[in-house]
């Protein structure tokens, strides 16, 4: 059963720009790993600073390994890093319990 990760990052409206930025030209990796299903960049229009980071897994296995893996690698930098766009997130996790798709696709 697939299972669905959304970072939920709180975003200063002068840092928007620079999350977009950086999640466009990001290095791609998480498309390569064993497991991974999709992965969605979920832009605020209500008026919140909170974007969405969607991503959908084939198990809990999958995201496990990417977490440990890949995405920690690509998450670790040296002094010259650039401070965070994000002043705070949170991972909700939701297992897909119905699914549906376009009845002609």
């Amino acid at each position: 059963m697939s299972v669905v990760k959304i970072n939920v990052l709180t975003v200063p409206a002068e840092q928007r720009e620079t999350l977009e930025q950086r999640f466009a030209s990001r290095a791609g990796v998480v498309e390569n790993a064993d497991g991974f299903e999709w992965f969605e960049l979920l832009r605020p229009v209500d008026g919140t600073d909170k974007y969405m980071v969607y991503t959908r897994w084939r198990d809990e296995e999958s995201y496990k390994a990417w977490m440990e893996g890949s995405m920690k690698q690509a998450h670790q930098g040296g002094g010259d890093r650039p401070k965070p766009a994000a002043t705070g997130a949170e991972v909700w996790s939701f297992e897909v319990a119905q699914h549906a798709a376009p009845k002609n696709a």
